[in-house]
C-alpha cells in the first residue's frame, strides 16, 4: 500500500490517500491539487517532490 499525506508538502493540509497502485494515487494527487490548491498543472517539480513524499504503508 502506498500512502501520501498532502501536509507533507503543503502545511495544513489534512487530505491523505492510500492505495496499491501508484499511478491511480497520482491521478487522485492530481484531483486534490487542483481542486483543493488551485493547482491545474502539475510540473516535473511538483511531480518529483510528491513522489519522494510517497510512503510505502502495511
Amino acid at each position: 500500500m502506498k500512502r501520501f499525506a498532502c501536509g507533507d508538502v503543503v502545511a495544513g493540509c489534512a487530505w491523505v490517500m492510500q492505495l496499491d497502485d501508484e499511478a491511480e494515487l497520482m491521478a487522485h494527487i492530481t484531483q486534490h491539487v487542483a481542486s483543493a490548491h488551485g493547482v491545474a498543472s502539475i510540473d516535473s517539480g511538483l511531480v518529483a517532490v510528491i513522489q519522494e513524499n510517497i510512503r510505502l504503508v502495511g
